[in-house]
């Protein structure tokens, strides 16, 4: 059996051997009952990057060829978000290439399908006056998308929690936006685990209860209901979504972003379920797919004992401080042979530390999401020798 050695918690070294299967493909092209949005990663290049703090430099063809790999296994792509390292290692001008350059690939690929996320993240909090501020950045980002044929996500506004007094702002800037969008906007409601500067978010008060919050996002879809396809939301709390969930319009779709709790919040109740715009897609899409594909056809079974073991990964992967999850996505797409090499822009690789690497190796092992085991290995094992294990 294949094994290596790894560090363990008491600070020792142990041998671990692996037990992984790795999950088959499902056939072209796969068939899901649920919407199923996968936010996909970006990959630096290292070899051209001088200040990957400041000005980080994207390998475009292993970018654009990820995103062909979501597409074979049947996701729409959600573009430009948080997983993309948007704010975080990615700005707007960043940004403004990836959309550009990923609808223009999408219109090569039969039918594949995205949709592109709109912030403010050209306007730094500390800058913004008012919400016309707001208004003006969401303005010109939503024009970029449109203009070259993409969707809307709209996406939390760090500047909009930076100066928004009341419910009432928030109404007013969604609104506005809401009213310029040609097609329907997908909403996203993003916790302030995965991003501190969103605390408050939907009434202006960092102390509210989630009540007042979920109130005021249902105004906000229930007055643009022709505008909005649905919200997804990512607290990281099932209850709190199923009780979004279970409020919504009818024609209002709910999108989990809960890496948590995907599973059952996809697989559902007797009444209602998600749909999916998660992080952790990017990271166990082949085991996604099957689960989802199967769920389709009604095999439940089959779903559950695909997806399941996935939860504990993707649990690892987004623990506190959460925001620093993509270091765990991007570790396993270098794992499985998707990039060649494990450095990402800002240097975000060193947000988590050598043991929380190590145990994501164990867990996609017992989750069967190591694609290539042998590959896996002989990355690890040079990967653990630059950090002193011998």
């Amino acid at each position: 059996m294949a094994m290596l050695r790894l560090p363990q918690a008491d600070g020792t070294v142990g041998t671990y051997q692996l037990t992984g299967i790795p999950v088959a493909r499902p056939v072209w092209p796969p068939h899901f009952n649920r919407i199923a949005y996968a936010a996909a990663h970006i990959v630096s290049d290292p070899l051209r990057a001088t200040d990957p703090w400041n000005n980080p430099a994207i390998d475009w063809d292993a970018t654009m060829a990820f995103r062909h790999h979501l597409w074979s296994l049947g996701f729409k792509i959600a573009e430009a978000m948080d997983t993309s390292q948007r704010g975080m290692g990615l700005n707007w001008a960043g940004a403004q290439e990836l959309i550009r350059r990923s609808l223009a690939t999408a219109r090569t690929v039969t039918g594949a399908d995205l949709a592109c996320g709109i912030g403010t993240d050209q306007l730094l909090p500390s800058d913004t006056k008012s919400t016309d501020d707001v208004i003006r950045a969401y303005e010109t980002q939503l024009e970029f998308v449109e203009k070259h044929g993409g969707r809307a996500i709209m996406m939390a506004s760090r500047a909009l929690a930076s100066v928004a007094q009341s419910p009432d702002d928030y109404s007013h800037v969604y609104g506005r936006i809401l009213s310029q969008a040609k097609g329907k906007v997908v909403l996203h409601w993003l916790g302030e685990m995965f991003d501190p500067q969103l605390k408050g978010y939907w009434t202006g008060n960092h102390h509210a209860h989630f009540d007042a919050a979920l109130d005021c996002v249902l105004g906000i879809i229930k007055d643009n209901q022709q505008k909005v396809e649905g919200i997804k939301i990512s607290l990281l709390d099932s209850s709190k979504e199923i009780a979004l969930r279970n409020r919504l319009p009818e024609d209002a779709l709910c999108f989990t972003g809960d890496d948590f709790n995907y599973a059952e919040l996809i697989e559902g109740d007797s009444t209602r379920h998600s749909h999916a715009l998660l992080g952790i897609f990017d990271a166990v899409a082949p085991s996604a797919s099957y689960a989802l594909s199967a769920l389709a056809k009604g095999d439940s079974t089959t779903f559950r004992a695909v997806i399941e073991p996935t939860v504990p990964l993707s649990r690892k992967i987004f623990e506190t401080p959460t925001q620093y999850y993509k270091a765990g996505v991007v570790f396993l797409a270098w794992l499985n042979g998707h990039q060649n090499h494990f450095t990402m822009p800002a240097g975000m690789q060193s947000t988590r530390g050598l043991l929380h690497y190590a145990d994501i190796f164990r867990l996609a092992d017992k989750a069967n999401v190591l694609d290539k085991p042998d590959l896996a290995i002989k990355r690890m094992s040079c990967w653990l020798g630059t950090q002193g294990v011998e």
